[in-house]
């Protein structure tokens, strides 16, 4: 990933993610992400940091049994990206 290319964007309320980013972090390809997020069946969760991670914000995508969570520095910087899979 070249460091000086955004591929998170944070403007207000609203987030970004470039979907080739995202896709990879699935692994999916990108056709196929767009169509199932369409679908209904990538979904996202948003969690704002308090405190002293005010500004900071987690993401988390989830897709059938994967998940990968990253958090969002102030700047707008990933870090401490996590890649999961869910069992049960």
């Amino acid at each position: 990933m070249n460091p000086s290319r955004r591929v998170i964007e944070i403007h207000g309320d609203d987030v970004t993610v470039e979907a080739s980013y995202l896709a990879a972090r699935l692994g999916l390809p990108v056709d196929r992400l767009r169509a199932e997020m369409r679908r209904g069946i990538i979904y996202s969760v948003v969690e704002r940091g308090m405190g002293e991670d005010a500004g900071r914000l987690r993401l988390t995508f989830r897709y059938r049994a994967r998940a990968w969570t990253v958090v969002v520095q102030r700047d707008g910087t990933p870090s401490e990206a996590q890649w999961s899979q869910l069992t049960g």
